[in-house]
């Protein structure tokens, strides 16, 4: 689960991370209202679960609070890699000297959390990572103890100056906190800036949850906005189903998670792109097929669906009835290529004789057919 800006920066308030005075507005006369009572220069940051909004207009900096409400009048409404601002943040510009990026991950890899540094910090971290990748800094703790000696070798190298060493471990110490006590999969700043006034402070917040830790986080639970959520991912949810949206043509449906992403490098391997990652677990029951067959059908883009189920704990009977009780109740004019391996496979193969569908008897043969198919139906 992501969070906002400004819903990461209450976090680090109440951590001890130092962030710059701010508000958060849905309007511009509250932009207005809130850039009054700040002093000075102010920015104007649109609220969005997606990256590059400076690029893309979304913060703007301010000298007055009609300006600023003016800036909030363009950004509000503006759409941001498909995401509508709602709100805006509002805070206090910083006098920069120095920019610099720190952020921990969850490093499978390593099976612990990595810390990623650079003194390189800012928009363009993405690039510095690709084309001058000695310029990252990265070390690793498998424990939930923060790794002291390393963080203190690497404290005075983000801003070239020893002095702020004492002031970025701080940072570091307390955003590890954060990590560590909200289950998080990334906590990233960036930038940490150094001010001309010699202040550490975050000026950008990501933060994301493991939405397996929500369950006993609920001050985090409380933070999601639905309206960033993908609204099928939603629904697939509410119906016992793990799905995500993708950008190919082959919609896949899959029982086990394993096997589902092993169906989707296997349409990337053979010239394919998977439209989704759908899981409908170990049940058997055919009201989840129909759901999931339901999902698949309301992405344009999809032209043709592959079902590949290998039935353990899921009998593949079952799995059938719901592909056949789908057909009586959606109009569903794409192809569809089915593989049924394991419990009642063979039962669920004469389920299907004498229908539209396309069946396969191997995992390859399936994943060849489906992107022919899908191959056809974009001509």
């Amino acid at each position: 689960m992501k969070i906002h800006e400004y819903q990461a920066k209450q976090l680090f308030t109440g951590y001890g991370i130092p962030v710059p005075p701010g508000e958060i507005a849905t309007t511009p006369e509250e932009v207005r209202e809130i850039a009054a009572k700040l002093t000075g220069t102010v920015a104007v940051k649109a609220q969005v679960h997606v990256g590059g909004r400076g690029k893309a207009g979304g913060i703007k900096v301010a000298k007055t609070p009609d300006e600023a409400a003016a800036h909030a009048k363009q950004i509000l409404g503006m759409d941001i890699k498909g995401s509508c601002v709602r709100k805006v943040w509002i805070e206090q510009a910083a006098d920069i000297r120095k920019e610099a990026y720190l952020g921990i991950i969850v490093d499978r890899a390593v099976k612990g959390a990595t810390f990623i540094c650079s003194a390189a910090g800012g928009v363009d971290i993405e690039e510095v990572a690709a084309n001058t990748p000695e310029k990252i800094i990265r070390f690793t703790t498998t424990s939930r103890q923060f790794p002291e000696s390393e963080a203190k070798a690497v404290a005075g190298k983000l801003f070239e100056d020893d002095s702020t060493a004492d002031a970025v471990l701080h940072v570091m110490r307390d955003l590890f906190r954060v990590f560590i006590e909200k289950d998080c999969s990334l906590a990233e700043i960036n930038p940490l800036v150094l001010t001309g006034a010699g202040d550490v402070i975050a000026l950008d917040g990501k933060i994301n949850v493991d939405d397996n830790a929500l369950f006993r986080l609920p001050d985090i639970e409380a933070l999601r906005d639905m309206d960033e959520e993908d609204p099928n991912e939603i629904e697939a949810k509410e119906k016992g189903l793990s799905f995500v949206q993708l950008d190919g043509t082959i919609g896949c449906m899959v029982n086990g998670a394993g096997l589902a992403m092993a169906t989707m490098d296997m349409i990337q391997f053979f010239g394919g792109t998977p439209a989704n990652f759908l899981d409908v677990g170990g049940s058997s029951n055919p009201d989840k097929v129909v759901h999931a067959f339901r999902l698949l059908m309301q992405n344009p883009k999809v032209k043709a669906i592959l079902v590949n189920i290998f039935g353990g704990i899921t009998r593949c009977d079952d799995i059938a009835r719901g592909i056949l009780a789908s057909y009586e109740q959606i109009d569903i004019q794409l192809p569809i290529v089915i593989r049924l391996s394991g419990t009642n496979a063979e039962a669920g193969m004469e389920l299907l004789a004498g229908t539209p569908l396309i069946t396969a008897g191997t995992f390859e043969e399936a994943v060849k057919r489906a992107i022919n198919v899908a191959k056809e139906g974009a001509k």
